[in-house]
Parts: C-alpha cells; structure tokens; sequence
C-alpha cells in the first residue's frame, strides 16, 4: 500500500481524517472546479507550479470521472472504515509512505501498518502524494525488494470471511416445504458465492467472501420465506475464520454471527459495525439497532439492519 489510510472522516481517535467540514469544502471545490487541476497542491506538490503537469492532470481527472460522479466517489471514500479487518489481514503487507505526504499524513500509514500483523513498513523521504510523481526509483525499488521475499511467508490456515447465519420458523398458514426450502437456500448461497454451507436444527450458516453478495443473499431468501412457509431472522459477521484442509470453514466468526441472528426481527438482515464498515459505496443503506450484548461477559455490539438497495443496481463486492 501507498499512501494508505484506515478511515478517513475524523475521529477522536483517528485525528489525521478530514473533518466533515473539510469534506463538504472539498465537494464544493470538485463541483466548482472540476476540469480544471483540482487536489493538484496536496497531491503533487512538487509539480503544482509546473504548467504542462497541471495540464496533463486536469485531463487526468476529466477522463477519470464526471464532476457528479467524483463527488460520489469522494462521499463514497469518506464512509470507508477498515481499522476493525487490519488485524486480521493474513498476507505479506508492504506500506509505504512520503514522511511529508499532505494528502494523506504520514501517522496513517504508520497507523495501518501498526495493525497489520507483520507488516513491513517503509517511511521514503518526499512530499508528494502520488506514487508516480516525485521518486519514483524509490518506491519501485521498495516493492521490488518486497517482492523477493514475500512469497517465503507461510501457508496461513485462516481467512477473512463473512458469515450469515439464518434462523428459520414455521410461517402461521402457510404449508411447510422443508426440502423445496433447503434446496433454494443452496441455491440462493451458491448464486452468491457462498460455500460452507451447513445446516442445524434452527436454521443454516454460510461463510461469503464479499459481505456485501451476502446481505444480498440474505434479503433474496427473506423475500423467498413466504412461498416457502417459513421466515428467517438473519444475521452477519465478518470476521476470521479456520480453514480446514477440505476448504470449509468454521470458529468464532460463526458463533458471532449466529449470535447477531438471535437479535434479528423476523424476516431482519442484522449486521455488525465490521460489516457496514466494509461496504461502503455498495449502495446498502443500514437503520442503527442500539447496542446489543451478544455473549455473556461480552462488550455490547452496536448493531445494524440492512434497509434498501440504494442504487437499485445488482450489488457486487
């Protein structure tokens, strides 16, 4: 990673975001200015006085989106929340950073790697945010040296996963089609990408690579309960997971996620922080349940129900 961040809408305890303000003047500059160099100062200082550069960047940015379209990203950017996943990153981690980047200070790329379980870090003199201006010798040389020895790290026997967990109940007047419900609940996960699929006495658990495939998921087989007789309570955590030599998956993210599940209203898609935290700009809107204590002797989980597809587009993640 270069030039990495965690989060980036301030916080008191992660002080080097933009604060909300910031972010609305730097909106109103993107719908102001947009086409011409915008960002040019904070991003590449040493080329900002540098006619032809302020040229070729303001094309850049013509090319890489609209002006509408850069403020969503930009309000999309600012939702993004990853400080609760950067322990449990499993892969060789490189994080570089300008000790006097203005775009994004340095403390956050010393704050990521901090998190990060062996990661290396290397701190490269220099103001300029963008990795392809200033030294770029530098930056090349780090990854290249990275790289040598990256693939001398060990076989790690967990993963990143999210969970959902369903809790199914009999619907009152409807008849009851238990292998015809099993069935299209396979089918349902399998469409989503989903695998571990296990079924117990209250329901069923699936393990998803991306968090937002499995609200999806989880919101397509509430809408299928009523034609199947049943209803479902769901509920999702991201978390790690054990991988067992045959592929499947299993630990405490599982236990977490059947937990949240029990505090789901019926035909409700409850969420963790982790998981709204990760998919930001998926077009998933959440309503705030409170805090909930999932386990005795447990800090209480502020918990989330998922409410709509905002952009009505097919959810990818």
């Amino acid at each position: 990673m270069i030039g990495s961040y965690a989060k980036r809408q301030w916080a008191p305890d992660y002080p080097w975001a933009p604060t909300i303000e910031e972010r609305e003047h730097f909106l109103d500059e993107i719908r102001n200015d947009w086409g011409g160099p915008v960002g040019i100062e904070l991003r590449a200082p040493s080329r900002a006085a540098d006619p032809e550069f302020r040229a070729w960047w303001s094309n850049y940015l013509r090319q890489g989106a609209s002006p509408g379209a850069a403020v969503t990203l930009t309000r999309m950017n600012a939702e993004i929340d990853v400080r609760n996943v950067l322990p449990l990153v499993r892969v060789p981690t490189l994080v570089l950073h300008r000790s006097g980047d203005r775009c994004l200070l340095v403390e956050e790329g010393r704050y990521v790697a901090s998190l990060i379980p062996g990661a290396r870090y290397v701190e490269l003199p220099g103001e300029d945010h963008l990795p392809f201006v200033g030294d770029l010798d530098a930056i090349v040389d780090q990854i290249a040296d990275f790289l040598k020895t990256a693939d001398r790290a060990g076989h790690s026997d967990r993963v990143l996963a999210t969970v959902l967990a369903g809790r199914l109940q009999h619907l009152a007047g409807h008849p009851v089609r238990l292998e015809e419900a099993e069935l299209h609940i396979r089918q349902e996960i399998g469409r989503s990408r989903g695998r571990s699929v296990t079924f117990t006495k209250e329901g069923f658990l699936a393990a998803f690579d991306g968090p937002a495939r499995a609200i999806a998921c989880a919101q397509a087989l509430a809408a299928a309960g009523p034609r199947l007789g049943v209803s479902g309570s769901f509920g999702l955590h991201t978390g790690e997971c054990d991988l067992a030599p045959d592929g499947r998956l299993s630990g405490v993210a599982f236990d977490r996620a059947h937990e949240v599940s029990t505090q789901a209203r019926e035909d409700e898609v409850l969420v963790t922080r982790t998981v709204t935290d990760l998919v930001a700009g998926s077009g998933l809107a959440f309503t705030d349940r409170g805090e909930h204590t999932l386990a005795a002797g447990q800090e209480p989980w502020r918990l989330f129900a998922a409410i709509e597809n905002r952009t009505g587009r097919p959810i990818e993640s």
